[in-house]
């Protein structure tokens, strides 16, 4: 049963041939009823109507507005040859549907008019019809048929509504799918922007914490054995300190499998963490004055990695391109509405096209890394060479929009 009601929706225009061809043999057999002699006269008009208004039915699918047309032109010919109704004239309430039911509204216009018209120009022209009826009886057989074309194009209207409510849904609902796949999309950008930063911030600053006091152990190792001992403890904990932040950002790509662990979940280091970074980069052999203005006050979390990542960066900086004997300054200075961060160095700094060209060589995405930490939480950051040499890194986080 199925397969059948798939085949007619796929073959429509057999099923109003189908319907076509039962009007037809109707309207055919009507006339020979009627008729008094052979194919002749009266006889051959009707049929040439019937076979009319089997193919506007046929046809009223594939090109509606042109079976309309068909249509009244037949009516007309009925007229002037006096052809009365026949079965087939249900033809005219049938195209009255399908033209209503288009997105055209001219034609629409049109079959409705012919469709309040139809009825009483037919009773004034074969008034025979009507014999035995009174006036009011006449009228109401009027007034009914003049309803029943109304009917057939307001269902007809009713179903042009409704196809046209349901395509505005379609195109709504694709349209938001659409935006639904285009914020995804950009959340999954932002968030491997993300990971990369931090990525960046722990391997950079880690790493070089490691080089610089592998190259000293490996200096010393036969003068002074307990330097070395303090220098491979250091690289020690800086490698099990970058594991431990690697873990954490390693979980955030595992999904929502639920085998994620406690270390997946470490606190995000802060502002509290500064001095022992900044004891850690001490270590390394970097001269470092820290030092906090203001009262130091709880901050939103955003504000305090971002603090913490602009440090870290600005001092791993330091000790790639700040050549020998460079020191380093670090200040935090609580504000009524901001937290400013400045670091700065005393030495050579970093080539132009690392902070002027956002890294278009490729490197310098550590300060493209900060331009995107500070801009998420609405500061202001300014990098640059530093009056009298070195480089300055600031930042202004504004605090009241993020509490």
């Amino acid at each position: 049963m199925n397969r059948l009601y798939d085949f007619l929706r796929r073959h429509p225009t057999w099923v109003d041939g189908s319907w076509a061809f039962v009007l037809l043999i109707s309207s055919f057999l009507t006339i020979a009823m009627q008729g008094e002699s052979g194919y002749e006269g009266p006889e051959l008009r009707g049929m040439a109507a019937a076979l009319a208004h089997a193919v506007i039915v046929t046809w009223r699918r594939r090109a509606p507005r042109r079976m309309l047309g068909l249509a009244i032109a037949t009516g007309l010919f009925q007229l002037v040859s006096d052809v009365p109704p026949l079965p087939s004239n249900l033809a005219f309430l049938v195209i009255t549907f399908t033209v209503a039911s288009g997105g055209e509204r001219a034609p629409s216009r049109l079959a409705l008019a012919g469709s309040l018209a139809a009825p009483t120009i037919a009773t004034l022209r074969w008034p025979e019809q009507s014999d035995g009826e009174t006036t009011t009886e006449t009228l109401v057989s009027v007034l009914l048929l003049t309803i029943a074309f109304c009917l057939a194009w307001v269902l007809g209207d009713s179903l042009r509504t409704r196809r046209a409510y349901y395509a505005e849904l379609e195109e709504r609902a694709a349209r938001l799918e659409q935006e639904r796949e285009t914020q995804a999309r950009m959340a999954v950008a932002a968030e491997r922007a993300r990971i990369a930063r931090e990525l960046h911030d722990v391997v950079a600053h880690n790493v070089s914490v490691m080089v610089v006091q592998a190259d000293g152990a490996a200096y010393v190792l036969d003068s002074a054995p307990e330097q070395t001992r303090s220098a491979l403890h250091t690289i020690s904990g800086t490698g099990r300190q970058a594991l431990t932040e690697m873990r954490r950002l390693l979980g955030v790509l595992r999904g929502e499998d639920g085998t994620a662990t406690a270390l997946d979940y470490v606190p995000q280091p802060g502002v509290e963490q500064l001095a022992d970074l900044v004891d850690q980069v001490r270590d390394t052999g970097l001269p470092v004055d820290f030092r906090i203005d203001g009262t130091p006050r709880p901050l939103p979390s955003g504000v305090e990695l971002t603090a913490y990542r602009i440090v870290q960066e600005a001092l791993t900086n330091t000790r790639k391109h700040g050549g020998p004997d460079v020191g380093a300054t670090v200040r935090l200075e609580y504000g009524g509405d901001a937290l400013t961060v400045l670091a700065e160095d005393d030495g050579r700094g970093a080539r132009h096209g690392l902070y002027d060209d956002r890294g278009a060589d490729g490197l310098g995405q550590g300060l493209i890394g900060m331009r995107e930490r500070v801009g998420m939480v609405g500061g202001v950051l300014t990098a640059g060479p530093r009056p009298g040499g070195g480089f300055r890194i600031s930042a202004t986080l504004p605090l009241a929009a993020n509490d």
